[in-house]
């Protein structure tokens, strides 16, 4: 049997007069039937002949450069150069230029122009304008907002407000994390874009760690597209999912889903909007622990350099007491919500989302007033519902495509020659469970293999995904507690 839900979303799917928001019938899907379709899938997938009527898909890096006039933006600038370790932001340099010079350095005559990008060879560098917030960028005109109209996908009163724009050059990409909260939308305005995305199920062979920090996110320490898998062997058990998105293409990436993305054309526009999820108030905890943990041990570390592992979109190290107070408003929005039941019970993290953050995060999803508020917490709602076996139900056709495994790409066995592989099989015995046969448990150390521990490695073990997710659970668990 389906949850209610999913049986009314395949209704809805098939019943096709339906209204909802501001639907249009000229569309394949209402807008009732896309929230319901992106609460089912479990997997990525493009909508196509969604948004031909958008007005945003008028904006290419030359009508932006018009409508800006002048209004200088922040570029990371990275290296066309494909090294094996991923290419971080905080391995990035930055310049502050206009978009009209960000197009003379990629159109000029010559590799080198005068400007802010004198000393970046377009053949040798990259450029990229990330995460720009629309609200922020078009203050003054703010009429534009509607250019974006997210209501189609029925998420009525989102629009430009809450959303946030992307300009690259060719080779610009983002390195492979996933998001903690909520799922994205992402809609390509200009050039073509390569994500290369892979299953929740994949995290540990994707190496997660949270140096360089920056809160909700959580980077892979492989470079995806080029691994190092002597450092890195278990990245043989990854399977990605490739997609290459075109203009007037929408990209669901669902909730936890790993992701790098690519520019393959000289200049790509992209406009993204993360949709909150029911349990978001439970990611925020785990956030909040993980930015605690974070900033103690780097502030203790004599030998850390806060512009090595502090990203650029994080303001600066907040401190113990800040991320403690961070730590208890988290907390306080979960025992806050309605009708909440114990984190072991069959209904904990099918909630409603609260509007409010318990700390400033970098992918803020939507906290406007009004209509889009409530609306917003209704697609919360409808999406945090269990999500069962729907995915072969799933409407995939000529307007919806499913992003498979990519052609061609390994499926590896999970064999225990793979250092660390999960699923080594051991006998019951209390021996083989104490000794893996790889180690004498009863040697003495002999030096000879010593390992000096760092704070990174350490780091990477207790803010690894699982463990703020257990140590979350059980904070939460202890609220409840008599």
């Amino acid at each position: 049997m389906y949850p209610e839900v999913l049986k009314g979303a395949l209704h809805r799917w098939r019943s096709p007069q339906r209204d909802f928001c501001k639907g249009k019938d000229s569309k394949p899907f209402n807008p009732e039937e896309v929230r319901d379709i992106v609460a089912a899938l479990q997997q990525p997938a493009v909508f196509l002949n969604m948004v031909s009527d958008w007005p945003a898909l008028k904006w290419n890096a030359e009508y932006l450069s018009h409508v800006l006039h002048g209004k200088p933006l922040k570029f990371r600038i990275g290296e066309r150069k494909m090294n094996k370790v991923p290419q971080f932001e905080t391995h990035c340099g930055y310049v502050q230029a206009t978009l009209q010079e960000f197009l003379v350095w990629l159109h000029g005559e010559s590799d080198v122009c005068p400007g802010p990008f004198a000393s970046f060879p377009r053949s040798r560098y990259w450029a990229y304008a990330d995460y720009k917030y629309i609200a922020m960028m078009f203050e003054e005109k703010v009429e534009l907002f509607q250019d974006v109209t997210w209501s189609d996908f029925g998420f009525c009163g989102r629009d430009g407000r809450d959303s946030t724009l992307w300009i690259g050059s060719e080779a610009a990409n983002t390195p492979c994390h996933f998001d903690t909260y909520g799922c994205n939308l992402v809609l390509q305005v200009q050039g073509r874009k390569r994500w290369h995305l892979f299953r929740p199920e994949d995290t540990s062979f994707l190496y997660p760690t949270r140096i360089p920090y920056e809160e909700s996110s959580v980077f892979s320490s492989v470079n995806v597209v080029n691994p190092d898998l002597e450092r890195f062997p278990r990245f043989r058990g990854a399977r990605p999912h490739v997609v290459t998105l075109r203009p007037g293409e929408v990209l669901v990436v669902p909730k936890h889903w790993w992701h790098y993305v690519e520019s393959l054309d000289p200049v790509t526009v992209s406009i993204n909007s993360w949709i909150e999820l029911g349990d978001d108030d439970e990611a925020r905890v785990g956030e909040a622990l993980t930015r605690t943990v974070v900033c103690a041990l780097k502030s203790a570390d004599p030998h850390a350099v806060t512009a090595s592992w502090l990203n650029t979109t994080e303001v600066a190290v907040t401190s113990h007491q800040t991320n403690l107070h961070y730590v208890n408003l988290a907390v306080q929005a979960c025992l806050d919500k309605p009708n909440i039941c114990p984190p072991n019970s069959a209904k904990w993290g099918n909630q409603s989302a609260r509007a409010s953050s318990a700390c400033p995060k970098k992918r803020k999803c939507d906290s406007g007033e009004g209509a889009g508020q409530s609306v917003a917490a209704d697609a919360a709602r409808s999406l945090a519902e269990p999500k069962a076996t729907l995915t072969t139900s799933i409407p995939f056709g000529p307007n919806l495509v499913p992003v498979g495994q990519a052609a061609g790409a390994a499926v590896q066995e999970r064999v225990s020659g793979i250092p660390g592989d999960h699923n080594i099989s051991l006998n019951n015995s209390p021996e083989a469970h104490r000794c893996s046969g790889r180690v004498d448990c009863n040697s003495k150390p002999t030096g000879v293999h010593k390992m000096v521990m760092s704070t990174d490695e350490l780091l990477n073990c207790l803010v690894h995904p699982d463990v703020i997710r257990l140590m979350t659970q059980i904070l939460l668990d202890r609220q409840y507690s008599p």
